[in-house]
């Protein structure tokens, strides 16, 4: 990232720290730093030692870990209007994943010790950030259970529905768009991309998916979540 990249911006594009006074607001901006990165380009890398939060102003990044081996995991996806980094900010420690811009994205940085002098001094700001991080956490054991418990179908399943929304004039079907590569499915799940192939062709030929152009179609996502509890069920 060059210095031509660094940009100017305000708190009133960050939803998280809606509700500032406008004056405060401006006050803490100027502490932070606007920065473009180019698509590809790593942002913050496994066990740095810096504690800035990171507001996505426009694009998408990704979040991932690498084992010892070099296998990657995806963790996560994030896009407009999310942050990363406050792990970070608040405990102090090593970075605990490795980010990177997925397409061009626009990011404001945030010392730590603006984004806690913020959630120690505004209550609404402070339940939004205990919000987040029990979601997170919410989700983390969630997959962490799937893991455990299903075999790679059923993981299959669970994570095309976390990915798919509701698809427009269509009643009862989700889509993911654009469509998920495969070999993103197999480090989300936890496979090989080979396996990840052979079940989605196995779900067009079911007729519980289909691929057109722009997405991956699931058109029975009750029958998979159904599927799913039912593995759970099982394996509980």
């Amino acid at each position: 990232m060059l210095e031509s990249d660094a940009v100017s911006g305000s708190f009133e594009r960050i939803p998280f720290f809606q509700g500032l006074e406008p004056a405060e607001a401006e006050r803490l901006a100027r502490h932070c730093v606007w920065r473009r990165f180019d698509e590809r380009e790593l942002v913050v890398d496994f066990d740095d030692l810096s504690s800035d939060v990171y507001f996505i102003i426009s694009g998408a990044l990704r979040v991932l870990i690498r084992t010892p081996a070099g296998k990657e995991i995806i963790l996560n996806d994030l896009e407009a209007g999310q942050f990363f980094g406050e792990m970070a900010a608040i405990d102090g420690t090593k970075r605990s994943a490795n980010v990177s811009a997925l397409t061009n994205a626009e990011l404001c940085i945030v010392p730590a010790s603006v984004f806690k002098s913020v959630v120690f001094s505004q209550p609404a700001v402070c339940d939004r950030l205990l919000r987040l991080l029990t979601g997170r956490i919410r989700e983390l054991n969630e997959r962490l259970f799937e893991r455990s418990v299903l075999d790679l179908r059923h993981r299959l399943y669970a994570e095309l529905l976390r990915l798919s929304s509701p698809r427009k004039g269509f009643s009862g079907q989700f889509i993911i768009s654009p469509p998920p590569l495969q070999q993103d499915l197999a480090a989300r799940i936890g496979c090989r991309r080979e396996q990840v192939n052979r079940e989605v062709q196995a779900m067009v030929h079911a007729g519980l998916a289909e691929k057109i152009r722009g997405g991956l179609v699931l058109l029975q996502p009750s029958l998979l979540e159904k599927r799913v509890l039912e593995s759970l069920e099982q394996a509980g």
